[in-house]
């Protein structure tokens, strides 16, 4: 997947040292998500796919890790 002019952006929880990650914004409902390193915004991203990011994600809010 070409992430070339996505819009990147990070969690409102983020802390201020840049230890966080970043989500690809505005992609179409269904398509992989992409994942990068805030520091490393060059650097390679993930990709997960809808279903597997939305797992994770509702793992998280219940507070599973």
């Amino acid at each position: 997947m070409n992430v070339t002019g996505v819009n990147w952006r990070k969690s409102t929880y983020s802390g201020g040292q840049g230890e966080c990650l970043e989500i690809a914004a505005g992609l179409p409902p269904c398509s992989p998500v992409p994942i990068r390193d805030s520091k490393r915004p060059d650097g390679p991203h993930l990709l997960f796919s809808a279903p597997a990011w939305a797992a994770f994600l509702a793992a998280v809010r219940a507070d599973r890790f």
